[in-house]
């Protein structure tokens, strides 16, 4: 299954009174997985950049002066999307400034139907506690501490590892351990067999010289020690 994690930096919080988007990030999931495919395009937003949104992603007016327009990517940025699912935080923000920009160059709007909304999730499985990228995060000891000030990419990347725990991807791990666990007690041989016959050593002498030699020089605590002949 194929779905899409993003998210946006925009100049404000309305696109109504003119706020622009700035940033589209994208991350392709296949089966939960993150294929390492993205799609990720810094915008020029036509307009001053406020303080307020300076502060929260650090993109500067200076900065994104000479970037492509939204009109100019557009094309790019739904083929990567395709028609598969969208997986947003707090994914109504995101949606009304997309669909703002598609309908100032006459494209359709995308359709809240093809959404899941990770911050809905969240509050139903976690109710009365804080849901937002950083506190899940938390939750979950996912590493953000490269997230010093937003970024659409950056936090795609952080919020597919979310997804999966919200999904329980942890759990499935523990079941699978326990599956083990118990097919190893019922069998009357354990999973992992014991090869009778040893296997000839094909390396060279000069190797094998040079691994003793190796190994006496890391110290009598090493590993490797239990592995070689007295």
């Amino acid at each position: 299954m194929r779905e899409i994690v993003l998210d946006t930096e925009t100049t404000g919080l309305d696109p109504t009174t003119g706020d622009r988007l700035v940033e589209i990030g994208c991350v392709e999931l296949l089966n939960l997985i993150p294929s390492g495919q993205t799609f990720h395009a810094y915008l020029d937003p036509d307009r001053d950049m406020p303080e307020e949104a300076f502060r929260v992603h650090g993109l500067s007016r200076e900065f994104l002066t000479g970037k492509p327009r939204f009109h100019d990517v557009v094309d790019d940025f739904l083929s990567f999307i395709g028609e598969d699912k969208l997986v947003i935080h707090n994914a109504e923000f995101d949606m009304k400034f997309l669909n703002a920009e598609l309908a100032r160059i006459s494209r359709p709007a995308l359709t809240m139907d093809r959404v899941v909304n990770t911050l809905a999730i969240a509050r139903r499985k976690h109710p009365g506690t804080a849901n937002s990228l950083d506190a899940l995060c938390a939750r979950y000891r996912i590493d953000n501490s490269r997230r010093t000030k937003h970024g659409a990419l950056l936090d795609s990347e952080i919020l597919a590892e979310v997804y999966a725990e919200l999904l329980g991807g942890r759990q499935s791990n523990l079941v699978l351990t326990e599956t083990r666990s118990i097919i190893e007690e019922q069998s009357a041989q354990p999973l992992l067999k014991i090869r009778e016959t040893v296997l000839a050593v094909t390396v060279e002498e000069i190797e094998l010289t040079a691994h003793t030699a190796f190994i006496a020089g890391i110290g009598e605590k090493a590993i490797w020690h239990q592995f070689t002949k007295e």
